[in-house]
Order: structure tokens, then sequence, then C-alpha cells
């Protein structure tokens, strides 16, 4: 995944942590607008998740934060 991407993911984990405690959970899709305009994206992502690091549907937003950490 690019720089774009991770930093976005790591800003929408961060956002849901403060809000939610460090065991609130997310999806994918929490990554992206109701809209899809980026489906190209949407589906790197998509495949990230799903088929590279076979993730359930909901993560925590905490482990999947330091995945992108991790995974720069």
């Amino acid at each position: 995944m690019n720089k774009v991407i991770r930093a976005k993911i790591i800003e929408v984990c961060d956002d849901k942590i403060a809000k939610k405690g460090e065991n609130v959970g997310l999806s994918f899709y929490a990554f992206f607008k109701n809209k899809n305009d980026n489906p190209k994206l949407l589906m790197q992502v998509a495949t990230w998740w799903i088929e590279t690091h076979q993730l359930d549907h909901f993560e925590k937003a905490a482990k999947i934060k330091q995945m992108m950490i991790d995974n720069k």
C-alpha cells in the first residue's frame, strides 16, 4: 500500500480509538467514504485485509494501526 492510504488508515484508527477506546473494532470500509470513488484503492486495501492477512471482517483499530506502523 502507498504512503497516503497508510497515513489515512493510521489517522482513522487514531480517531476511532480516541472516540471509542482501545477495544474499538473496524472494518476496511472505515477508510473510505460511503461513495465508492476509488475502486482500485478499495480493492487494494480489501486484498491486503482479506487475502494477505486473512483478517476478520472487524478487527481492533489498535491492531490495524500497529500493522501499518510495522509494515512501512
